[in-house]
């Protein structure tokens, strides 16, 4: 089918831009966002709060964007699986428990992304045809 050559765009910016939206929300909440960091007991707020933002803001645009989408995957893959373990681990409430299944549910899709890649229509995919034609030009 000729339309599913869209699915791998489609789903990185499904995936992608929730991870932007969340990280430039936190960009523009210092203050609350490192109060909640330290409410759950982890050292060191600030860079807490630096971190979620280089992630969620870097890691977002270049999964929609489809640059270096394998490592990108595989690094929000670990940063997402962090975040569930220590954001949402109090499975007596129903809420946590639902952010929690919601972020192995991501961590899902973007491990299918590090697998299988950025596909067609991605940065990726320009850069592999222009190394192939670089590499054809100069045999």
């Amino acid at each position: 089918m000729e339309v599913t050559k869209y699915l791998p765009l489609v789903g990185r910016i499904l995936i992608g831009l929730p991870f932007l939206v969340s990280g430039l929300g936190k960009l523009a909440a210092f203050g609350p966002t490192t109060a909640y960091i330290s409410s759950v007991g982890l050292p060191l707020a600030p860079l807490g709060w630096a971190i979620a933002v280089a992630f969620e803001v870097g890691g977002g645009l270049l999964l929609i964007l489809g640059f270096r989408v394998r490592e990108v995957a595989s690094g929000l893959a670990v940063f997402t699986l962090a975040t569930a373990f220590f954001f949402h681990h109090d499975f007596a409430d129903r809420n946590q428990m639902i952010h929690f299944l919601k972020n192995i549910m991501i961590i899902g899709g973007l491990l299918q992304i590090a697998h299988f890649g950025a596909g067609l229509y991605s940065l990726d995919a320009r850069r592999s045809r222009d190394r192939k034609n670089v590499a054809g030009a100069t045999a």
